[in-house]
């Protein structure tokens, strides 16, 4: 089997998937989302996953050229046969199972954490993340928006960031709407938006906004396929499926570092003195606690 068909599959499902009917966009963002459980799952169940009918998946096949249904999905079940999509149980992981209920609910909470970092960390491209920083680097502004669980990470990668890239603004400010503060954005302007499914109202909009003002957009999602209606620079992608109800960030934590730290690389010294002059301001105003000074 041609070991590309699987990435030319997707990468044809992301061209597409704008001039998809409704069901189809469905059926295909569930495969692009979820390739290994599609190599493995039968059709029932990824119609029942997808919210679409099995009908929809044999159409969909159909549109991208294949035979049936299975020949879509061969390519899919054939990289699970090359590629290790999970970590590897360390031996720590046993000793939790003589802790009863609490053991097995932390072993599986950490073994989880463990695969979204390996996954995530495996998937990046050194070339695409040191494009997108460049890219950072060489904007007027870049704006960084994010919502809800999201905004925490885009705290995170402002308060680093900005000491590489004195030109990041978190918004929104003061409480207000992200698009109030990208109403001057322009051309020579970068939008970051931070969201996961289910995807932000308010994230997405403002990625609307800031596209029709002429802004490049990177996207930071869980998704390759967020809305057919954006055309993002770059979309970086971290699952974050969780052992719990909610989402788990401890895989777009590590994709976030890795930005950091090509931003810090591509600042070049002008990086590394504005971070020596940032510590060097909070030592001399004892930001840090010393149990020397509080006796």
């Amino acid at each position: 089997m041609d070991p590309t068909l699987k990435s030319r599959t997707i990468a044809t499902l992301k061209d597409r998937i704008a001039g998809f009917s409704p069901q189809l966009r469905l059926a295909a963002k569930y495969i692009t989302d979820n390739q290994a459980n599609f190599g493995l799952e039968p059709i029932r169940t990824t119609a029942t996953r997808a919210g679409v009918s099995t009908y929809t998946l044999v159409r969909l096949a159909e549109h991208l050229g294949f035979s049936s249904y299975d020949a879509l999905r061969e390519p899919f079940r054939h990289a699970l046969t090359s590629a290790r999509e999970f970590a590897p149980l360390p031996g720590w992981a046993d000793t939790l199972a003589q802790y009863g209920e609490a053991g097995k609910v932390q072993a599986a909470s950490a073994l989880n954490s463990l695969a979204l970092t390996e996954r995530t960390l495996e998937a990046q491209s050194p070339e695409i993340l040191a494009n997108a920083a460049k890219m950072m680097l060489s904007a007027d502004r870049v704006f960084l928006t994010a919502v809800r669980s999201s905004y925490a990470m885009a705290y995170y990668f402002h308060y680093v960031g900005r000491m590489a890239l004195p030109s990041l603004e978190l918004v929104p400010r003061h409480m207000g709407s992200a698009v109030d503060d990208l109403n001057n954005g322009g051309p020579g302007d970068v939008l970051m938006a931070i969201t996961v499914t289910p995807f932000s109202r308010e994230t997405i909009q403002a990625c609307d906004f800031a596209q029709k003002k002429g802004m490049k957009l990177i996207l930071v999602t869980d998704s390759e396929l967020v809305s057919p209606d954006l055309d993002p620079a770059f979309t970086l992608v971290a699952p974050v499926a969780g052992s719990h109800h909610f989402a788990s960030f401890t895989g777009m934590s590590a994709l976030i570092e890795l930005i950091l730290a090509h931003l810090v690389h591509g600042g070049g010294q002008e990086a590394a003195a504005r971070i020596k002059s940032y510590e060097g301001l909070r030592r001399q105003y004892n930001a840090y606690w010393s149990a020397r000074t509080h006796r």
